[in-house]
This record gives structure tokens, sequence and C-alpha cells, in this order.
């Protein structure tokens, strides 16, 4: 979220606390003897997979029980194989994107964008890198294979970007707008504009077969379901708490769940997609903000951008088992896992900061110094087919 429209929010967020668990869900022990989570790969299910009827025009499930399946440790997609690991942070005061060489935890460019850059989106052919330039009304291509930024293109509103899963559509998060703006994905021109209701557009992801996806609107603390081939929202509601601020979203592994993180309400909302009925709760630290699937698909990194801390769930056991933190604090926000899985990086909203750390342990690897108010970074190249956007869903 960007700083100036954090500032009309901030006495909705103050004096809040974290709410308690509604759901089964609950915290648990510790699991630090375990193996590192983006380093190995779970056993493969014998029985036979089942055949998802998917949007048409979209790649095929390859596990319908694991969605995540395509982004093992290191599976690199021919399309990204020659191009050098980069950490790209796009500083939405600075107006710049810092880029980062992962193995010296060095900076190595300094690249001057648009106004006001809020997230580096792959996009869904995995080919370019786009800068949404949110009050520069622009995207600015990056080409990963140089680093080469080329000429703005002119987009309105650009918070946040997505890609429909068969790669026909660009889906443009036009937050003050208040749309969802439909766009051809190579030429980024209109197909369609859907107004909505709710306040501040935010994050998405989609349903396992690409016919639905849900969308965060954080000004009003309502999500949204929105069909992908008609292009129309079907399904509004608002969230059961007061000043609840919904962020980024992402689907479980298995797809029988959604989870949304609430910087307000403190924790997780899970919804449960299909029906879109009323979700429960889980709380998991102040500020919750991103989430980030372990290259195994066993966990959830959850960073707690309010307290400096990342909370750890376990899918298998649906519950919390750790919580890391940052020495010395910090306001981990945006990001992504290395293509190894060994590290987490995320952004520090308000240091100027950040964080590289080991998925393994939680230590903290790197603390690195960037432009002003870093925001949705991405990590890249990463494992994956295709992108869906944000800083990097593949699947």
């Amino acid at each position: 979220m960007p700083t100036n429209r954090a500032a009309r929010l901030l006495a909705a967020g103050a004096a809040l606390t974290a709410l308690t668990l509604l759901s089964a869900c609950g915290s648990g022990a510790d699991h630090s003897g375990r193996t590192a989570r983006g380093s190995t790969a779970p056993a493969r299910p014998q029985a036979p997979r089942q055949q998802v009827d998917v949007l048409p025009g979209m790649p095929p499930v390859a596990d319908p029980k694991d969605i995540y399946s395509a982004d093992r440790p290191n599976l690199l997609s021919p399309v990204v194989k020659g191009f050098p690991s980069r950490v790209y942070v796009p500083n939405t005061n600075s107006d710049t994107v810092t880029v980062i060489d992962p193995r010296t935890y060095k900076v190595v460019e300094t690249i001057r964008v648009g106004r006001q850059p809020q997230h580096v989106v792959p996009s869904w052919d995995m080919k370019t890198l786009w800068v949404n330039n949110d009050l520069g009304n622009s995207l600015t291509p990056i080409d990963p294979r140089t680093g080469k930024a080329g000429d703005p293109v002119p987009v309105h509103d650009p918070y946040n970007l997505y890609f429909t899963p068969d790669g026909k559509y660009a889906v443009v998060m036009a937050s003050m707008d208040r749309q969802l703006v439909f766009r051809d994905a190579h030429t980024m021109k209109v197909v369609k504009t859907v107004p909505v209701s709710c306040h501040g557009v935010n994050h998405a992801d989609f349903s396992v077969d690409g016919k639905y996806f849900i969308v965060s609107c954080e000004f009003s603390g309502e999500l949204l379901k929105v069909d992908t081939a008609r292009m129309k929202v079907v399904g509004q509601q608002k969230l059961p708490y007061r000043g609840a601020m919904p962020q980024d979203v992402k689907i479980a592994p298995d797809g029988s769940r959604y989870y949304i993180a609430d910087m307000v309400a403190n924790g997780l909302w899970v919804l449960n997609g299909d029906t879109f009925a009323k979700p429960e709760f889980l709380a998991t630290g102040k500020g919750a903000h991103g989430l980030y699937i372990s290259r195994d698909s066993r966990e959830m990194y959850i960073s707690n951008r309010g307290e400096g801390t990342i909370s750890i769930f376990d899918f298998a056991h649906n519950r919390l088992t750790k919580k890391w933190r940052l020495p010395g604090g910090g306001s981990p926000d945006m990001g992504g896992v290395s293509a190894d899985g060994k590290v987490l990086w995320l952004s520090g909203r308000y240091n100027s900061e950040v964080y590289a750390i080991d998925t393994r342990t939680g230590a903290q690897l790197a603390r690195i110094r960037v432009g002003s108010g870093p925001h949705g970074l991405a990590v890249y190249p990463q494992p994956g087919r295709y992108s869906l956007g944000h800083t990097g869903i593949f699947r």
C-alpha cells in the first residue's frame, strides 16, 4: 500500500489488537529441526491424477493436488534459463528500481522509472518485467535478460497487475479509479473496463481451473469474486471486522481455500472461493501483509509488517508453526522466494531496506539499503511455466 494512501487509514488501524482464532486453526510447536522447506520436494501421489476442466486456452493443471508443482527448486522454464538472477526493488518515494545481485547482496544498478512505482510484475510469458508506476500512469518494461528498461507504456492508475491464466489479458488493479481494467497482455490496449463499488482493489489470485479470481479491496475491507471469461464481478462481501484492510491473496496448493492477509485485523482470512461464504480468521501478527509459498508447497511465509516478523503456516497441519523475528525490527512487506527456495526476500517498506532471510532457520542473511519506500520487489527468474502477475505467482 502506498505511503500517501496509508495516512488516510492510520486512524482505522490504531489501537487494534490481533483477533483470536475463530476456526479450528491454531499455532503449534516449532519444527526447527526439519530440513529446509525450499530445498526438498514432497512425495508424489501414487493415485492417478484427476483432470481439471480449465479456462479455455489455459495450460493444463499438472497436479490438482498441488497447483505449485511446477515451482520446484531451480525448475526453470527454457524461456528464463539465460536470465541473470536479480532482485528488482521498486522504491515508491524515490521513483526508482534498485537491482540487487542475490549472490553478493550488492546493489548493481538503479533504474529511474515513473512516479510512485509499486510492484515489479513478471509478464505471463515471463519475458518482461513490468514496473507499475502508479501515479506516473505508466508501465515501464524491463528486459530481464539484459536488465535494461524500455520506453514506458501509458496505463492509467496501475497500482497492481495480474494476468489471466490463458495469457490473453493483463488485469490492472486501478485502485484509485475503482476499476478492474482488462487489457491485451502484450500491447496493453484496453479490452474491457469493469467498474467496482468497493474501494482500493489491490491483490488477487486465481482458482485452480482459472475460471475465477478473488480480489482484495483494501480501503473498504471487502472481497470480490470475478468471473475470468466474462470479466464480470459475480460476488462481493464485506469482511466481518471493523476497519479491515485486506492485502495479499494466495490460494492453497490443493485449491481448497484462499488466504487473505489483513494488516488491520492482524492475520489471515481463510476463504472458500467456490462458495464465497463468510471466511474464518487466523491471527498471525501485527500488520499481516505478504504471502509466499515455499518451493515444496508445504509452508506459507506471512510477512507481519507492523511488528517485523514472519509467521510460518503449515498447510498439511493447518496451523502456524513458527514465527521469525528480524533482528532490530523492520517492516517486512512484499517480495518472493529465491529460485532454489533457500532465501525469502522482502522489502522493508518504511526502512529503505531489503531483507534476505534463510527459509530453513529464519536467520537474517542480509539487510540491504535501497531507495525510499521499497514495496513489491520481484525475485527473478523463478521456477514455473507461466506467470499470473503480482511479484511472481507462477504455475
